[in-house]
């Protein structure tokens, strides 16, 4: 009795010790799992629509940008296998072209999506409508749940591109190519999300991504048929507009708005980066980018139309070479080394051509 007795005693206690311990694991579990999936550093303040959480960055987002990491190699597999291999089953392409169309498949779905969701992003906070709250009350420190997710979702996207080279098995001449645009909009995201300049990187990343949209579709196109070359020369004017929109606006609120602001100095402590140095870094930085892009597209240009001015000159030789037309057979008789020969193997007379 006494044995039974004290072996339901201890039971009792350890049920009621493994109780707070169960439940302090599952608080442990769920912070981890927030912290993996939802942006870090709310704050809750009081404004006109009444309470608002806004957020900040720091060294926790890395955790976020490291979860949204693995999922965009998730759907990078699934549009892979779903929707650009049964496409390519059926175009039947080279190796060479075959890279390109699903390098092109999957940034013209990524394009397509983070487009609609930077224009959705400028049109609710109403930076299009207004301008000039591109660089008022800067630094924009606090930023609401839409922009800084999409900010850490762009920069896990990005940074999944690199293993993906890998897994994807791209040629070794077009890892370099693509090394140099995944680092560049590594390094544009990167400076726009940690500079506080967020709002003027929304709407250049949206200036970019219709751009690109457009050219990976007339690429896309031109694969499934080699005629379809019009959406190259509409891709080859919307490229210029966003260069030249691109350099306008960055001078207009880097060069002139942030200069003209009443914080001037670098205090690290409230997110402000306007010094003259800092804003000299953004517009050199971004004016040698739009000039390789520039250059880069100049150069493609010149060797389509190299390329078009051959096959021109081809085409015109092959034409003023024509075939020599077959001498038809004559129902008197037949011809033998050019000479007319009558049925019985006589040559017919000559007949004299009257002088006109």
């Amino acid at each position: 009795m006494l044995k039974s007795g004290s072996s339901e005693y201890n039971n009792r206690i350890l049920d009621h010790t493994q109780q707070p311990v169960t439940g302090a694991c599952r608080q442990a579990t769920a912070k981890t799992a927030i912290l993996f999936i939802q942006p870090q550093y709310n704050v809750t303040t009081l404004s006109s629509e009444g309470e608002v959480t806004l957020y900040h960055y720091g060294w926790k987002d890395c955790a976020t940008i490291l979860f949204y990491f693995f999922i965009a190699i998730i759907l990078h597999a699934v549009v892979q296998e779903y929707l650009l291999d049964k496409v390519n089953r059926r175009l039947h392409l080279s190796k060479s072209k075959n890279t390109k169309f699903n390098e092109s498949g999957q940034l013209c779905v990524f394009h397509l999506v983070s487009s609609v969701w930077s224009f959705y992003i400028l049109i609710t906070e109403g930076y299009l409508l207004h301008p000039s709250t591109l660089w008022e009350n800067y630094p924009h420190v606090h930023l609401r749940f839409q922009v800084k997710f999409f900010y850490l979702t762009q920069l896990a996207y990005w940074l999944h591109a690199l293993p993906e080279l890998y897994f994807q098995k791209v040629r070794k001449e077009e890892i370099s190519r693509q090394l140099q645009y995944i680092c560049l909009y590594l390094l544009h995201i990167s400076a726009a999300y940690l500079l506080n300049l967020s709002r003027v990187g929304l709407v250049l990343l949206f200036l970019q991504y219709v751009s690109e949209l457009g050219f990976h579709i007339a690429r896309l196109l031109y694969f499934t048929d080699e005629n379809h070359q019009k959406m190259f020369d509409l891709w080859a004017v919307s490229f210029v507009f966003t260069r030249m929109s691109t350099l306008t606006l960055m001078f207009l609120a880097v060069g002139f708005g942030l200069a003209r602001s009443e914080y001037q100095g670098l205090d690290l402590e409230m997110g402000n980066f306007n010094t003259v140095l800092i804003r000299m870094t953004v517009l050199l930085l971004v004016c040698l980018t739009q000039s390789w892009l520039l250059w880069k597209f100049i150069r493609f240009q010149l060797r389509r139309w190299r390329e078009f001015r051959h096959e021109q000159a081809v085409r015109k030789k092959s034409a003023a070479k024509q075939p020599l037309r077959p001498l038809k057979r004559d129902s008197l008789g037949h011809h033998e080394n050019g000479v007319l020969k009558a049925e019985n193997g006589a040559s017919p007379r000559t007949k004299k051509l009257k002088s006109p």
